[in-house]
């Protein structure tokens, strides 16, 4: 239990299928079959409870569709360097969006010849901050889930090009409640700018882009964005909860 803000707060995380020690399978062909195994492990786990819902990346994309599908049900919505849309896989490669080159303001050469090929490459692709206290939290929150991820699976179920169904965003009613939006300046993944057009969807947002941050960026400025989360939970504990 987290104890804050005069209410407790339980939290939940789950591996995705593909990711972490849950299988994937066939049949999750694609994002809306991914929610809807979202939507029956929440019924599962707190069936009939409120909640706030969290995600990064790929999981911000599926949190808005959970929030989407849920509206009545979650009292606020945090997003971390959100996925904007899903990527376009041509024949030229993929196509990632509107988002800025990686851009490296800090790097230790030592560290970095320390580590092996494989920790380089994957600490080197997406950070702009290649220090050593950077990369300790990589290597322990994030690395772990790199090394257990099934890739043939992402690749070949979500990574086609198959349909989107997701009601976003002009036939969702706005989501009212508190919320916080948090990307980063030299974000090479998922970029801001795309992630700000759809702002108006989410009326009781703070949308904080911050500079110094790649797709990590509750890393690499996490004094910040302990701040910004603990401003948002706030708001959420001063709502009184929604209808539903």
């Amino acid at each position: 239990m987290f104890e804050g803000l005069d209410r407790p707060y339980r939290r939940i995380y789950f591996d995705l299928p593909g990711m972490g020690r849950t299988p994937g399978k066939a049949w999750i062909d694609g994002s809306d079959a991914m929610l809807d195994v979202i939507l029956d492990l929440v019924d599962a786990l707190i069936p009939g409870e409120r909640f706030l819902v969290a995600g990064e990346s790929y999981g911000g994309y599926l949190a808005r569709g959970l929030v989407a599908k849920r509206p009545d049900a979650t009292d606020g919505l945090l997003l971390i360097c959100p996925l904007a849309r899903p990527y376009v896989v041509t024949e030229a490669g993929t196509d990632r969006g509107d988002v800025p080159e990686l851009t490296v303001l800090e790097r230790d050469s030592a560290l970095l010849a320390s580590l092996t090929d494989k920790e380089r490459g994957q600490f080197e692709g997406l950070t702009v901050r290649q220090i050593p206290r950077v990369w300790q939290q990589f290597r322990d929150d994030v690395m772990p889930g790199l090394d257990l991820a099934d890739y043939d699976f992402l690749d070949n179920s979500l990574g086609r090009n198959v349909p989107f169904t997701f009601p976003f965003d002009a036939a969702v009613a706005p989501y009212d409640r508190p919320a916080l939006i948090v990307t980063g300046r030299q974000d090479c993944a998922t970029g801001y700018r795309e992630v700000w057009k759809f702002l108006e969807s989410y009326p009781r947002a703070s949308f904080a882009v911050l500079d110094k941050a790649g797709h990590n960026l509750q890393i690499e400025q996490d004094a910040l964005f302990a701040a910004l989360v603990s401003e948002w939970l706030d708001r959420v504990a001063a709502e009184p909860p929604a209808a539903g």
